[in-house]
């Protein structure tokens, strides 16, 4: 039995991969293992750092194999093989989306922050003991897919998780933890941009438009801003090699909780409308925007539907 997250792996995706097989082998006394789609970013590697654990394999194939699939039930983020996969869990905390089965599944999808959120429910609910290595990951999956629990997708499951597991984690200052760990987010220097423009990045098949949605989320965009020319240029290549309707890369500020994206489309402005932004060269203002979740996907859903 595999686990695996989506594609272009965040934290959620790198530590729900670890925590659910962990789970699952416990609870169903057989070996479950995690792998991902690709490399970690900064953040999961420091994650990987702070809780001793080795990185998942890294599997683009999982033809014939039993998997269940974590942060996603999409097809168009799983391995290019997933249909010929043989589906046993799905966990996740998005829409649902176009996963199909010829079997019974177990499926836990729950409107709150993060998927570890719902794995750690599972572990609680089973009377399952979480492994202090385990309980660091997914504490920093939370920390980071609700913005230290400022999302408007943070629910208080997720900080009552957050807070149970610090303790099991043994990490007494939260606050101190996450400062470190989001400025290990924001070192995007060395970075190449044609890297950056896929820091956890997401395709949508909205009606018969394709989008990509990228999302950096840093500390100071300024640091983001000031290499724009390159990363639109890199966009521009992007969307013309793939013939998406519309691409963008959305630069968080995690800090003051508004972000600025880079877009290539072909209704620009429409698109900036419907986000409730402001469309200047080649930028969109979206102050007080910091989910794509909840902020960006659900009006473009309802726009281009």
């Amino acid at each position: 039995m595999l686990v695996l997250g989506h594609t272009n792996p965040d934290c959620d995706s790198l530590a729900g991969s670890i925590s659910l097989s962990a789970f699952l082998t416990k609870r169903d006394g057989k070996t479950v293992t995690p792998i991902m789609q690709g490399e970690p970013n900064a953040e999961g590697i420091f994650l990987l750092e702070q809780s001793s654990l080795a990185c998942p394999e890294i599997r683009t194939s999982i033809e014939g194999e039993e998997v269940w699939f974590i942060d996603y039930s999409d097809f168009n983020q799983a391995p290019k093989d997933a249909r010929q996969a043989k589906i046993r869990g799905i966990v996740d905390h998005h829409k649902l989306g176009d996963f199909e089965t010829d079997e019974q599944l177990e499926a836990w999808i729950w409107p709150c922050g993060c998927s570890n959120t719902i794995v750690y429910n599972m572990y609680k609910i089973h009377n399952i003991e979480i492994d202090k290595q385990v309980a660091v990951m997914m504490l920093g999956a939370i920390l980071s897919d609700t913005v230290h629990f400022n999302s408007p997708t943070c629910t208080q499951i997720d900080i009552d998780a957050a807070h149970d597991l610090s303790k099991i984690a043994g990490i007494d200052d939260i606050d101190a933890f996450v400062t470190a760990q989001f400025a290990a987010k924001s070192d995007i220097a060395a970075i190449p941009s044609e890297e950056l423009i896929l820091r956890d990045l997401k395709v949508y098949t909205i009606g018969d438009k394709d989008f990509s949605i990228a999302q950096i989320e840093i500390t100071n965009v300024e640091s983001a801003l000031s290499r724009k020319e390159e990363l639109q240029a890199e966009l521009v290549k992007y969307k013309a090699e793939h013939g998406y309707h519309t691409a963008l890369v959305i630069l968080t500020d995690i800090t003051n909780l508004n972000s600025i994206s880079l877009i290539e489309s072909e209704e620009s402005a429409l698109v900036a409308e419907t986000l409730g932004g402001t469309f200047v060269g080649k930028l969109i203002d979206l102050p007080g925007v910091v989910s794509r979740k909840k902020q960006v996907l659900p009006p473009l859903q309802g726009q281009f539907k």
